[in-house]
């Protein structure tokens, strides 16, 4: 049925199109847009219409509008604005929710956008129904009560002590002090809220000058500020006990009514379970649940239709006396979570395709009215932030997990996993201030359920080893976050599993063992988006797992046939290529290019069929939703928090971030214990709920992040401010350093730690290179892990170019130019050819292309290994400490050495001024690198605050930060 549209107040021409808030007030009957400097300013006599314009992920847009009754409003008024409210929504194409709000019993999600609170003031606009004048031009000493645990809810009482009590918090409001009364039974969370509220009104009422104190329920005199607060109030006098319970309006209910809409009146259906057949796109319906009543609208449902169904919902409070239960007012195909949760299995269909429709009507109507109204908008899709959000130059250990314990795999090792397998990771990289920590579980398809235990299980114990300053993944083969795969750079996935535990499974039950083999036949598809994100993951050897969107490795023992699929790019062939040097090293493979395959290549495949040509899709991130939980006796509660910020994450509490392409549980510091102990169960019980009812799957990435260690993916979804996540204290004396003085309270402890493993004699300090801030993670460059330039240039003395793929270009090594030096300066000890040759290859300009894995072969340069044979044996000890060619880190204690060494050499002494960047005379024969050795001892502890020998001891990440400062380079 069509949508009339003659009756659209042209007032909201244009309204929705922008993200944001939009207000109106009722004036004389009538709609008026109310300035953005008075956004947030209410009057209780007035009436109020907002709309909240939300811009998707996906490109849509997410209208909320409520409509706002302060107490003194008039009925008139009051009626104008719901039917307003409908108009709107009609305006917006009917997608819009609308909610009733009345002062003193708004919803969560309405105060959300006036953080940290509404305080309606006295008087309203000037009508025929009532006029109400404000003297602003004195302070009045004014008392509130604040409740909420996470959102706050604000009202004015008369100023006596019988209005306080112990249950609530108080904030008396004076001329030049503002007091803050916790009552004995209130939580911390709400007196850290409440303090909120106190700034807002010190920034408001008093433009941040006046003091703030806090006063505790049950300490009397001997407390300054106490004492001057009861005597405010006459004398201190103990508060009687609560005697009734206000129930804020909300009426429960057992069960929820459903009530059909017919020309205004109001008729119940009999039914014994809610489904969602029994709702008819012709009729509107209301839903009783108590302290909310819904109106559902069908699509096909007049304008007249829905303002009937809105005026049979206020006929139906009134009735029952529940003035301050909510109305929320919804669209067919756009229902909320709640409202769908209310009834049994409520179907998921595509969404409603009216909307444009509806909007484009009114658009037209508007129009021959003469209003220019603009066109149906559509939000631009939001920019996803880019990808990886974690530096990919840390240090990587990886284990593989046998029945109950973890054997460590080597760096050949490390990046090759088996569906049947479960593996730890830990993964040290630099963060923003320090080093941060990743410790993740990574669980085959086919693992066993007691691997998979024992996984997390030891997992748990590395991060109680690190006192709790890493962050826990637990991540399933095929559902792997974005920020995995740059941490492995060139993973390989093959089918079975090598573990005790998936051996024993499939001997016990008389399985098929498809364990990946080297010599048989395989296929690998090949994804990925660069050469640091790169998989080649074995599937089915058949046709029907090819895709024209996808390069693949088919291999026969040593046939090797690289297919390339028509909708694949250049890319894609590259990342083929390079994976190559994983699979099957030192083997020559034929390109086979889609429709031009040989006989034997479908051979090996068995028959061919058809096959798909679509990219496989991974699970989009949407917009985050942030959730406040409390777990009692293995029951998990959770409550939506609404335009969240960093100040709603409360130390005392766990939150939950459902991101849907991965979930985040964040666990306070001031958690107990044992809660803390069952953060991942806790992540895992908010999958089984899927409050979003969003089909998330039960394999969804699951992260528990520490206060204190959050990594950038996590606080990419907020303002982010790292020292509030590291301060002393409670919730409440945080916020009242805060508020109090203006200065942040000191921490308990560095934002971060160097990370150092205890589970293997390998350490976890990243290399000099990888500590370095300037190699954190950039798009435009490319590099794979372990292969250094002093690994090529050794690997270079073995390699046979005739031996290597022709698209893996071949490792340069210049030679080193010697530093010019003065006449009576002391030469430094000569350096043999292979350790010159390693050195010129770390000074080298970066190339724009990687060269990939470089493969040995016994063909090569007979004399060049045999003279270099003693210097390469003695390097390849050093490199290769373990027989799998396990390449180790230089430990800071050789940085000490090596920046010791630099500062005791005899060169010669150059004027501070002369070193500089800026300096137009900078002397030609000094290594330009290294330019604080040239200092004199009085010079260089003038300028850097300590001696050479004091200088040449700290960590090469703080010389060179020292460096940057002082301009020397």
């Amino acid at each position: 049925m069509a949508v009339s549209m003659r009756e659209v107040d042209p007032v909201f021409q244009g309204a929705g199109q922008k993200d944001g808030l939009e207000i109106w007030r009722i004036e004389k009957l009538q709609a008026v847009p109310v300035p953005k400097e008075s956004y947030g300013k209410f009057f209780t006599g007035d009436s109020y219409i907002v709309l909240k314009t939300t811009a998707l992920k996906n490109g849509s847009f997410r209208h909320d509008i409520h409509y706002w009754l302060g107490k003194d409003t008039s009925q008139d008024e009051a009626g104008t604005a719901a039917i307003k409210t409908v108009e709107l929504d009609a305006a917006l194409g009917g997608r819009a929710v609308q909610y009733r709000e009345i002062q003193g019993n708004e919803t969560e999600k309405f105060l959300s956008y006036f953080k940290p609170c509404i305080i309606p003031e006295e008087g309203g606009v000037a009508s025929g129904f009532r006029h109400t004048e404000v003297n602003e031009r004195e302070h009045k000493t004014r008392l509130f009560v604040c409740r909420g645990k996470h959102t706050v809810h604000v009202k004015e009482v008369p100023f006596a002590r019988a209005s306080l009590n112990h249950d609530d918090i108080f904030i008396l409001d004076t001329k030049s002090k503002i007091f803050q009364f916790n009552g004995s039974n209130s939580s911390i969370q709400e007196r850290a809220k409440a303090l909120e509220v106190v700034q807002h009104l010190k920034d408001t009422n008093h433009e941040g000058k006046c003091e703030v104190a806090a006063v505790e329920d049950g300490k009397l005199m001997a407390d300054a500020d106490a004492g001057e607060f009861w005597g405010l109030f006459g004398g201190f006098a103990p508060l009687p006990r609560k005697t009734f319970s206000e129930l804020n309006g909300k009426d429960s209910t057992s069960t929820s009514k459903l009530l059909c809409v017919n020309k205004g009146q109001f008729a119940p259906i009999d039914c014994e379970i809610l489904k969602r057949e029994l709702l008819d796109s012709t009729k509107c319906y209301l839903l009783d649940c108590g302290s909310e009543i819904y109106v559902w609208m069908g699509r096909e449902t007049t304008l007249e239709e829905r303002k009937r169904g809105g005026s049979a919902a206020e006929e139906l409070l009134r009735e029952g006396n529940r003035q301050k239960s909510h109305i929320i007012r919804l669209m067919e195909g756009f229902e909320t979570v709640t409202f769908k949760s209310k009834f049994d299995k409520w179907p998921k269909k595509a969404d409603a395709v009216v909307s444009d429709e509806s909007r484009g009507k009114v658009a037209a109507l508007l129009k021959r009215q003469g209003f220019n109204f603009k066109d149906p908008a559509k939000a631009a899709p939001v920019k996803q932030e880019p990808q990886p959000q974690i530096d990919c130059t840390g240090n990587l250990q990886v284990w593989r997990v046998n029945g109950s314990d973890k054997t460590f795999l080597s760096f050949s090792e490390q990046c090759k996993f088996y569906s049947g397998d479960c593996y730890i990771f830990q993964y040290t990289y630099p963060g923003y201030i320090g080093d941060e920590c990743l410790i993740g579980t990574w669980f085959g398809k086919k693992s066993v359920q007691e691997e998979r235990s024992a996984a997390i299980s030891l997992a748990d114990k590395m991060i109680e080893s690190l006192k709790f300053q890493a962050v826990l993944v637990r991540i399933y083969e095929g559902k792997e976050p974005t920020e995995f795969f740059p941490i492995f750079q060139n993973l390989v996935i093959y089918k079975g599993g090598t573990s005790t535990g998936y051996k024993k499974f499939v001997s016990e039950n008389g399985i098929e063992d498809d364990t990946y083999s080297e010599n048989g036949v395989a296929l690998f598809r090949v994804q990925g988006s660069g050469p640091e994100n790169m998989q080649a993951i074995q599937v089915d050897t058949a046709a029907p797992s090819l895709n024209s969107s996808y390069c693949y490795i088919l291999h026969d023992g040593d046939t090797v046939f690289t297919w390339i699929g028509n909708l694949s790019s250049s890319m894609d062939q590259e990342l083929a290529e390079r994976q190559l040097d994983v699979i099957k090293p030192n083997l020559q493979s034929r390109m086979l290019k889609e429709g031009s395959e040989y006989d034997q290549f479908w051979k090996l495949l068995g028959v061919k069929s058809e096959y798909g040509s679509q990219k496989i899709v991974r699970d989009q991130e949407s917009d985050p939703h942030l959730f406040a939980c409390t777990f009692t006796k293995g029951v998990l509660k959770v409550r939506e928090i609404f335009n969240f910020t960093q100040d709603d994450l409360m130390t005392e509490d766990i939150f939950i971030l459902d991101c849907h392409s991965c979930v985040f549980v964040w666990v306070g510091q001031h958690v107990d214990t044992k809660i803390r102990a069952q953060a991942l169960n806790i992540g895992e019980k908010f999958l089984d709920l899927d409050i979003l009812m969003e089909n998330v799957s039960r394999e969804t990435p699951l992260y528990v992040i520490n206060e204190g260690s959050e990594p950038q993916y996590f606080t990419r979804f907020f303002s982010w401010d790292s020292a509030k996540s590291i301060m002393h204290g409670n919730s409440f004396e945080r916020r009242l350093s805060l508020v109090k003085d203006g200065v942040k309270p000191r921490a308990d402890k560095p934002k971060r730690r160097s990370t150092t493993s205890t589970h293997t004699g390998r350490s976890s300090v990243p290399d000099k290179s990888q500590r370095s801030r300037s190699m954190s993670f950039s798009p435009d460059r490319i590099r794979v892990r372990g292969r250094s330039p002093a690994f090529n240039a050794l690997a270079a003395n073995f390699e046979n170019p005739n031996a290597r793929n022709l698209s893996t270009p071949p490792p340069v090594v210049r030679k080193q130019v010697p530093k010019p030096v003065s006449s009576d300066s002391s030469k430094p000890p000569p350096r043999t050819a292979s350790i010159a040759a390693i050195s010129a290859s770390f000074e080298r300009p970066k190339a724009t292309l990687i060269p990939k894995s470089i493969k040995a072969s016994p063909d090569a340069s007979k004399p060049q290994i045999e003279a270099n044979k003693p210097t390469l044996e003695t390097n390849a000890k050093e490199i290769n400490p373990t027989k799998d060619s396990q390449i180790a880190t230089p430990t800071v204690e050789e940085d000490v050495k090596e920046s010791q060494a630099e500062c005791q050499a005899g060169l010669p002494i150059y004027p501070y001024d002369s070193l500089r960047t800026s300096s137009t005379n900078i002397p030609t024969d000094i290594d330009v690198t290294k330019r604080e050795i040239y200092l004199s001892s009085s010079e260089f502890r003038e300028k850097f605050g300590m001696t050479k020998e004091a200088f040449g001891k700290l960590p090469r990440w703080k010389q060179n930060r020292l460096k940057i400062a002082l301009q020397l380079f």
